[in-house]
């Protein structure tokens, strides 16, 4: 092939610059925990797929079949790196199996392959660590051995603490929706405590017992149920289980097989805190309760708020509260005390006056609407027998008062307006209080930081901060969509006491 001649006075010719590829390689923006358990992703042109499934298993059989329940964690990002996501992976899949018997968990991983695409590969192994702990187990076959080793794990501690036989102190029986499971007769109920062993009290086919700290049983057995704690519960932490103010609920059922060999299978639990009350007293408070997804939904979480309530009564304790509940076991305890105010007498002696005053003219069209509440002796009555905080008991009280005005339909508008009255007042309550008002500094020979009078303006309008249209307009939809998802809580609880409202 010839070449292009020159002239030789001329300057050589620079030499063609050479073009160069340059190649992006894809930026790997990772994949969320949560995403990762329902969903496949797509992650650039590469395929990226990454399923976690936990399965809680009662039997060795199970594991590696789909014959475990499956469970739906409430987060799992956090536990996944500062920006919880998960890198470096393609074609991942994570299946956790926990055993039901001992509490163990062991996790099947496979990928088809891994690459750093700027953001690192992520360490799975010290992510699941941090919510099962030592509980993990490497080995599949040490997982399975558990079955038979640990085989009456929850037993032994059942039966190593001394039980009684005594009718519960109000005589109330929970009636279950009709699951064979759900037995009255078969269920326990054992309290472990997390310092001494003290017998407390039972009730009518449950016992109530204390376990001695020195043991390390209630600490141990707590320790296994922590990753269902951090899975199910959400926004929980482990409790300290080195302090003595800590109580643990077991609620557990019998199973016997063909040899007869009686074994406890755990339902579901509940972690109290005593706290100490001047001069001689002290206050419960629930900071965690579960049951376990398979037995959900057959009555057993309301057993346990009825039997923490008896503990409380029996106790003398000066209430019992719940740690930031959330929105459906507040549903299932105030049906649970809704029915209990619904047979104490001065509760309903206080709804029948308010329901009196209720009927006798149309709320809706006063320029000052009355707000319904209970006396304070009513409060105090009910939180000194029924061990009703007062919070719990205002929120109990509105559906005493939709079930006290009947028929409810001739009486619905005005209902609704005491709700939205209240609703306004707790919304608005802090605003309406500083209208109007003014703070002027005046001279002093103290500190002038600290020295001001603060006064109202004659011509000022109480009702708030000072709004255009269209604030007001969201605030007042705002506001109107709270009441009416107040009322169809109402509803529904009203409707889940008494088959009167629908």
């Amino acid at each position: 092939m010839g070449q292009k001649q020159q002239h030789p006075n001329a300057d050589p010719l620079p030499e063609p610059k050479k073009k160069r590829r340059v190649g992006f390689s894809n930026i790997d923006a990772g994949v969320e925990p949560n995403d990762c358990i329902k969903i496949y992703l797509e992650h650039s042109s590469a395929l990226l797929i990454c399923l976690i499934d936990i399965d809680l298993v009662s039997k060795k059989e199970e594991v590696g079949t789909s014959d475990g329940y499956r469970i739906s964690p409430v987060d799992l990002n956090s536990f996944f790196e500062e920006d919880e996501k998960i890198y470096g992976y393609q074609g991942l899949k994570i299946t956790i199996w926990i055993s039901s018997i001992s509490f163990h968990a062991y996790a099947d991983i496979t990928f088809q392959s891994t690459s750093d695409g700027g953001k690192g590969i992520t360490d799975l192994k010290s992510a699941l660590e941090k919510i099962f702990g030592e509980t993990l187990l490497e080995n599949k076959d040490d997982f399975l051995q558990t079955f038979s080793t640990e085989n009456n794990f929850i037993s032994s501690v059942v039966y190593n603490e001394e039980k009684l036989q005594t009718k519960a102190s109000n005589g109330h029986t929970t009636h279950f929706n009709g699951s064979s499971e759900a037995a009255f007769s078969d269920l326990e109920v054992i309290l472990l405590s997390m310092h001494e062993s003290k017998p407390l009290w039972t009730v009518k086919g449950l016992s109530v017992v204390r376990l001695m700290m020195s043991n390390l049983a209630a600490g141990h057995l707590y320790s296994r149920l922590v990753p269902l704690v951090l899975l199910l519960v959400d926004g929980s932490n482990p409790i300290d289980v080195t302090d003595p103010s800590w109580e643990l609920y077991l609620l557990t059922r019998k199973k016997t097989d063909q040899p007869g060999n009686t074994q406890h299978i755990l339902l579901g639990f509940a972690a109290l805190y005593r706290f100490y009350r001047y001069p001689d007293g002290s206050r419960l408070r629930l900071s965690q309760i579960l049951v376990l997804p398979p037995y959900q939904h057959n009555g057993y979480g309301s057993y346990l708020v009825e039997v923490l309530s008896n503990v409380a009564i029996s106790e003398n304790v000066y209430d019992l509260t719940v740690e930031e509940p959330q929105e459906y076991f507040q549903h299932v305890r105030t049906s649970f005390d809704v029915k209990r105010l619904l047979a104490f007498e001065p509760a309903q002696s206080a709804v029948k006056s308010a329901v009196l005053h209720l009927k006798q003219g149309k709320l809706s069209k006063k320029t000052q609407v009355p707000i319904f509440l209970p006396s304070i002796d009513v409060v105090d009555e009910v939180r000194k027998t029924l061990k009703i905080n007062k919070k719990q008991f205002l929120q109990c009280w509105e559906i005493l008062i939709y079930l006290g005005l009947d028929p409810i339909e001739k009486h619905m508008e005005d209902y609704v307006t005491i709700i939205c009255n209240r609703v306004k007042a707790d919304i608005l309550g802090k605003d309406s209080e500083t209208a109007g008002k003014e703070v002027i500094e005046v001279s002093s020979v103290h500190d002038e930081e600290t020295s001001f009078v603060m006064f109202r303006l004659q011509n000022s309008k109480a009702g708030g901060i000072q709004m255009d249209e269209d604030q007001t307009k969201t605030q007042e939809q705002q506001l109107q969509q709270l009441v009416d998802e107040r009322i169809k809580e109402v509803k529904l609880i009203a409707q889940k006491v008494s088959h009167k409202h629908v």
